[in-house]
């Protein structure tokens, strides 16, 4: 069976949100499509201990507010499921679930979305599926036997109670992660370089008023100055706040190699581990855009806003800076979503 619609979204989570409801306002006809049964992406996801960096007056999506949580500055990610669920419900986003997207082909003046579910015919189609589906593993000399993990698979330090734990990565989620480990195991956090901590005062909002600074100076030809966000890499949310204060948030430099049951420094010293968490990032989750032949670096395929250079009824939402500026954000997605929302109206017009 194959359906018709002018727009097809490909991603449920919050860029596929953001982009229905500027399609909606824009009249156009369009379906969005979500892998997942439930509402609220990789949100549903996360470990038990996640908050947003930003109060929910400044983590919203556009039209809606977010709601305070009751007793918490910064609201966990339950609280962003049910927002994302009621947005939803809200603007009546026609999204259907679960359907999994398995490739997007050119077929003539249209775009063939295929699916488990029967293919679609679009106009355009917007790609909004972030990155939390395609966990990156850097490669690493040596062999360990024991659990190995990602950031994907970390719910609690109940799983691990009185365990030796390697969180690897410098990042917000490894120091994050780390810090929620801190009290319970015994804890090596590896780092690549010295991790670096923004201000206490400093949180997301600060984060992505940089962010856009950064892209309006590359936009113009001028040159980065950095601002806020080069004063470190790690906002210091009060349970990283917390472990730091109490000295249980000590980085080691990377190590150099796997053994069988921990890790090895390139000075020959060891330390024993029962399990690895790999805190190492992502890569944009685009393998349904294969068909398509749009080559790009580690996965970044050129584009001008968020328009595919190569194919201009392709739109890209959502998986970082290169796709606007905070775009995998909540705050940040809503300018790309409606700037691709009106550069869509204009081609079909």
């Amino acid at each position: 069976m194959t359906s018709s619609t002018d727009v097809v979204v490909i991603g449920g989570g919050q860029a596929g949100l953001a982009a229905g409801y500027h399609l909606r306002r824009l009249g156009a006809d369009f379906v969005v499509l979500d892998a997942r049964s439930t509402p609220g992406g990789a949100w549903r996801h996360t470990w038990d201990s996640l908050h947003l960096f930003s109060p929910a007056a400044y983590s919203s999506l556009p039209g809606r507010l977010m709601p305070a949580q009751a007793g918490e500055t910064y609201p966990d990610a339950a609280h962003v499921v049910t927002y994302l669920g009621d947005y939803e419900k809200r603007y009546g986003l026609p999204v259907q679930r679960p359907v999994r997207v398995s490739g997007v082909h050119r077929d003539g003046a249209r775009l063939r979305v295929e699916t488990d579910s029967g293919d679609w015919r679009a106009r355009a189609v917007i790609s909004a599926t972030g990155t939390w589906w395609r966990p990156f593993l850097p490669a690493v000399a040596g062999r360990f036997d024991g659990r190995q993990l990602h950031t994907v698979d970390y719910r609690s330090p109940r799983d691990f109670p009185g365990q030796r734990v390697v969180v690897v990565g410098g990042g917000n989620s490894g120091a994050q992660i780390a810090a929620d480990l801190a009290y319970d195991t015994e804890l090596t956090w590896a780092t690549q370089r010295p991790p670096r901590f923004l201000a206490d005062d400093i949180d997301g909002r600060a984060l992505f008023d940089a962010a856009t600074a950064r892209r309006r100076a590359l936009d113009e030809g001028r040159a980065d100055t950095g601002g806020v966000a080069s004063l470190g890499d790690i906002v210091a949310v009060p349970s990283v706040r917390e472990a730091r204060k109490r000295g249980l948030l000590q980085a080691s430099p990377m190590f150099h190699r796997l053994v069988p049951d921990g890790i090895q420094w390139s000075d020959g010293s060891l330390a024993p581990a029962d399990v690895i968490i790999w805190c190492t990032g992502f890569r944009p989750a685009l393998s349904h855009l294969a068909p398509l032949g749009l080559r790009g670096r580690r996965g970044h395929l050129p584009t001008e806003g968020t328009r595919a250079v190569d194919e201009p009824r392709l739109h890209l939402l959502g998986y970082g800076d290169w796709t606007g500026p905070a775009s995998a954000t909540l705050i940040g997605v809503g300018r790309p979503a409606r700037d691709a929302a009106r550069e869509i109206r204009d081609l079909l017009a």
